[in-house]
């Protein structure tokens, strides 16, 4: 955690960046009736806790993981404001609010598939371009990013049924099914290559990030393990 005390301001900013949609929906799941302020929130947030020197120091990786110290240390936030609120205007019940936490539906949850889809929309916008690189040599490598698509993809995201492989020969007029079935084995390892780098770069932050974007990877990586 050592690196993660000594962070330099452009890290923790990048940091806040990463995780403010997560947080807004965290907030707003938890907090149903804060949804005008949640942008306000955020930032109050963000300027008393992420960016307070020594704040990082309380992410123990012995302790759990990073995504939960900040959902913790948001949710006693935010009801630390709403205290002080009541404290100078009491017709503001903090109990009714209190209530409305309780019977949020899994704002954690909420919280946890936001970050799933940050994760994986950073991956997808680098293999997208990265197969679309008309620097690259390989005439049909745009391809690849299509078949992922088609037959990988859209499939997990939507529930919609995988192309034929049939239909994606006569559609890239390639030679065979196995043509096309090589095509997406390489579209996998791509998927891999940048979801490994984008993990390596939040790991390279801190030990406990590290920890859960392992977790989040073991989740992301069935995409790959489907054809």
């Amino acid at each position: 955690m050592a690196k993660a005390a000594n962070a330099e301001p452009d890290e923790l900013d990048r940091l806040i960046r990463l995780y403010w949609a997560p947080m807004r929906i965290f907030l707003v799941a938890t907090f149903p009736n804060l949804r005008n302020q949640a942008d306000q929130l955020l930032q109050e947030f963000a300027e008393d806790r992420i960016l307070r020197k020594d704040w990082l120091r309380r992410a123990d990786p012995s302790r759990g993981r990073f995504r939960d110290f900040l959902k913790a240390s948001l949710k006693n936030f935010t009801l630390d404001r709403l205290n002080r609120f009541e404290a100078r205007h009491p017709p503001v019940s903090l109990s009714e609010v209190e209530g409305e936490l309780l019977s949020a539906q899994n704002p954690s949850d909420a919280f946890d598939l936001q970050w799933v889809r940050t994760v994986l929309a950073q991956t997808l916008e680098r293999m997208e371009a990265d197969c679309n690189n008309p620097a690259e040599n390989q005439p049909r490598r745009g391809y690849i990013w299509q078949m992922f698509r088609l037959r990988l993809l859209e499939p997990a995201l939507s529930d919609a049924q995988p192309v034929a492989y049939d239909e994606l020969v006569q559609r890239f007029e390639l030679r065979s099914p196995t043509d096309a079935s090589n095509m997406l084995l390489s579209a996998k390892r791509i998927f891999k290559m940048h979801l490994n780098k984008v993990i390596e770069e939040y790991g390279e932050r801190d030990a406990a990030t590290l920890i859960e974007v392992n977790a989040l990877a073991e989740f992301i990586q069935q995409l790959a393990k489907r054809c």
